[in-house]
């Protein structure tokens, strides 16, 4: 491939991931945990957008429980945004002769 070629192509590349990060930004996952009773909403670059309680949760008088609920539903969205990360980067970056193993962003 020549000099030219190359450039090109990263200009294409710079142009898919900020067209990827806007999308991400504004895409969202839910994860759940103790049968629905709490789901936490993440953006796809993972920051919280959204908690939701089951009320029923409130009647217990045990917290723990509630906050290990809400840990588990906030790492099931964060594994859902990270694979949807790597599913708009594959996308991004389709075509391009990038080395085994290489990850982006950089």
């Amino acid at each position: 491939m020549d000099f030219l070629g190359m450039m090109k192509k990263a200009e294409e590349l710079q142009k898919n991931m900020q067209q990827m990060q806007e999308q991400l930004g504004q895409a969202t996952v839910d994860g759940s945990s103790g049968g629905g009773l709490v789901t936490v909403t993440l953006s796809g670059k993972g920051e919280m957008k959204g908690l939701k309680i089951d009320p029923s949760l409130f009647k217990e008088d045990d917290v723990e429980v509630l906050e290990d609920l809400i840990v588990t539903a906030h790492n099931e969205a964060k594994t859902k945004a990270e694979q949807m990360m790597q599913q708009k980067m594959a996308e991004a970056t389709a075509g391009l002769p990038l080395p085994p193993g290489m990850k982006l962003p950089f």
